[in-house]
């Protein structure tokens, strides 16, 4: 209890009006002292970003240690295995010299004020992938390709054990998936258009879905409507607009299938972060 609420039930109304007139200017830098105790931090590291020449959006943060934490147990929960065999997998991906060397020097190119780089919660969408063995992923809304690369790092991996695979990458804008090269274009491709109109000519079964597109509820939806027919029994969706959008949710509910949220944390940045949905059968 605040010190203003005890005083406020040991005097009688008209002292504390006269109390409160009083101390108010005290009282209001005392309350904006302890939000900006909170806020204060993000506005300096927004500052920060805004005077550096790294990326616009897709930031490239990595997740508090309590966040990549969460996350391993809602992959566990999702999957049904073990937090061990899920944090090998997270560590497969981060310890992966050659993905991180592939990526560092395309990013390097692309964004030359880039000093680090991070894949944050596309953690989620590797272990995802390796765990799956997917013959088909396919992901809307692709960028500079760093999730594609992600992806395309497990389908090589599932290769290597016998599960090949191959990814798909749609995108409106022409010059998305630079860092899609090989060796991860050896088992990936880009297809450029409305990705409504490329996800209705796919004619395979989709094992493995990220949404990451248009990020207007409706054409998620439509996204999602659109695949519905497309998707194989155990397929998974992973929608990268859950923490704003309750498309995914919905999808989930109005078909059967179970729906979770994970939100992220991101480290050291001042986007408050967005997260991973799950749609998986039941």
């Amino acid at each position: 209890m605040s010190l203003g609420s005890i005083v406020k039930r040991n005097v009688g109304p008209q002292t504390w009006r006269r109390l409160r007139r009083v101390a108010w200017p005290l009282v209001r830098r005392h309350r904006l002292r302890f939000a900006m105790s909170y806020i204060g931090p993000l506005v300096d590291m927004a500052e920060a970003w805004a005077r550096s020449d790294s990326e616009d959006s897709n930031f490239l943060y990595a997740l508090t240690p309590m966040s990549r934490l969460n996350l391993t147990h809602t992959l566990a929960n999702v999957f049904d295995i073990s937090v061990a065999d899920v944090g090998a997998l997270m560590e497969e991906i981060e310890t992966d010299r050659a993905f991180n060397d592939h990526v560092r020097a395309g990013l390097l190119r692309l964004l030359p004020g880039v000093s680090s780089f991070s894949i944050g919660r596309r953690l989620g969408w590797y272990v995802a992938a390796r765990l799956t063995k997917p013959k088909l992923v396919v992901e809307t809304g692709v960028d500079y390709g760093l999730g594609s690369c992600v992806l395309c790092s497990a389908l090589l991996r599932n290769a290597a054990e016998g599960s090949p695979g191959r990814y798909l990458g749609l995108d409106i804008r022409g010059a998305a998936g630079q860092l899609l090269t090989p060796p991860y274009a050896e088992v990936g491709q880009m297809i450029y258009g409305d990705a409504l109109d490329s996800l209705s000519a796919i004619s395979e079964p989709i094992d493995l879905f990220i949404n990451d597109s248009d990020h207007s509820f409706d054409y998620e939806a439509r996204e999602y409507e659109t695949i519905k027919s497309r998707m194989s029994p155990a397929a998974v969706i992973l929608g990268d607009n859950s923490h704003c959008s309750p498309s995914l949710a919905r999808f989930s509910e109005d078909n059967g299938r179970r729906f979770l949220f994970f939100k992220e944390e991101p480290a050291q940045h001042w986007y408050p972060g967005a997260g991973i949905g799950f749609s998986y059968p039941r």
